[in-house]
């Protein structure tokens, strides 16, 4: 397998992740949704017995939604690291490349040859 054949082969699992996070975080939103409205037609002040209580339950809500978003956040970042290699050329390695675009670098259009 050649190099632009690996490239391009990581490039389509990383194509394949961000669709998969995507349904995640979509089914995230829908549940999200559904606990708001819950929330909103259920909760009430007086349904907590001590204001520390009330506070309380919100903030373990907000914490597991910053998981989320850190894991994300993580995830996203390792995506970007495979990104950058596939971006990094050899003349790029050598000190003096133009980038992907430039000067001999790596060509999107000889991906179909």
């Amino acid at each position: 397998m050649s190099r632009e054949q690996a490239f391009v082969k990581m490039l389509e699992a990383s194509a394949k992740i961000q669709w998969s996070v995507s349904l995640m975080l979509e089914a995230k939103a829908v549940e999200a949704e559904k606990v708001r409205n819950w929330t909103l037609n259920h909760l009430h002040g007086h349904s907590f017995d001590e204001q520390e209580k009330q506070l309380s339950e919100p903030l373990g809500v907000h914490e597991q939604i910053i998981e989320v978003i850190e894991g994300i956040t993580k995830l996203q970042t390792g995506l970007s690291s495979n990104l950058k290699a596939v971006l990094v050329t050899e003349s790029d390695e050598d000190g003096g490349g133009a980038g992907m675009f430039g000067d001999g670098g790596f060509d999107l259009g000889d991906i179909g040859k």
